[in-house]
């Protein structure tokens, strides 16, 4: 049984990835700040900030041997770039960049020894192109996305293997809050604030979170090493 780690993984997309994960056999631990507010069955939680180097080397080694490393855990948040404070710029690279360094670090030399291993980052299509008001968001998922290209290339040839899930709008607690945002600050109606949102998307949708589950699981699944797959709203 291979042993895996989600990170996020209590909620939204990581909870559904570490479902998915059980289901196939593997033995998952869902990494998140907090508890989870709904039932994870087949996973073991954990609380574990992924910004805190001492806690996440603390967890990884009480938890063992990795197989499988899903980088799940992010936050986002908008302003325009003259308003963007240091704070808002530090804590998104924190969670989004530094978090999934300190993760795949405690772990990519164990893979490395043993000769497999899967890495995964669900990173954004905002690293891939960039928008307006997201200097934050789009400068940690930039970061992150670099992070996957260097170990692709030390891990080489190996068997072990790093990639990254690159997902516009999910519906996910995030994407729901950002069109209550919308909604609030134009006036618009819940279902007219999302239909704006989905008009950003290159093909006019907000996905599901079992898109990005497939997206994952398949990399997870295969010898593929140093990609980014792009969801970006065309139908799957």
């Amino acid at each position: 049984m291979s042993t895996a780690v989600v990170t996020g993984g209590t909620r939204g997309i990581g909870r559904a990835v570490g479902l998915r994960l059980a289901a196939a056999g593997h033995d998952v631990t869902a990494l998140a700040t907090s508890e989870a507010a709904e039932p994870l069955p087949g996973i073991a939680a954990r609380i574990c900030d992924v910004t805190d180097e001492e806690q996440v080397a603390s967890t990884f080694s009480d938890i063992g041997p990795v197989d499988i490393l899903v980088n799940n855990a992010g936050i986002s948040s908008s302003n325009r770039l003259g308003r963007t404070t240091l704070a808002q710029w530090n804590h998104s690279l924190a969670v989004n960049a530094t978090g999934a360094f300190l993760c795949t670090r405690a772990i990519i030399d164990g893979m490395l020894e043993r000769g497999t291993g899967r890495i995964v980052t669900v990173a954004s299509i905002a690293g891939v192109e960039g928008d307006k008001y997201i200097a934050a968001y789009a400068a940690s998922k930039h970061a992150v996305m670099g992070l996957m290209r260097v170990v692709a290339a030390e891990a080489a040839g190996t068997g072990v293997t790093a990639n990254t899930v690159c997902p516009t709008f999910v519906r996910t607690e995030m994407t729901i809050a950002t069109i209550a945002n919308i909604a609030e600050k134009t006036g618009k109606n819940l279902a007219d604030a999302e239909a704006a949102l989905a008009k950003a998307t290159p093909h006019g949708r907000i996905i599901e979170i079992a898109e990005v589950v497939d997206a994952v699981m398949a990399l997870v699944e295969s010898d593929r090493n140093g990609q980014e797959i792009v969801l970006d709203g065309a139908p799957t």
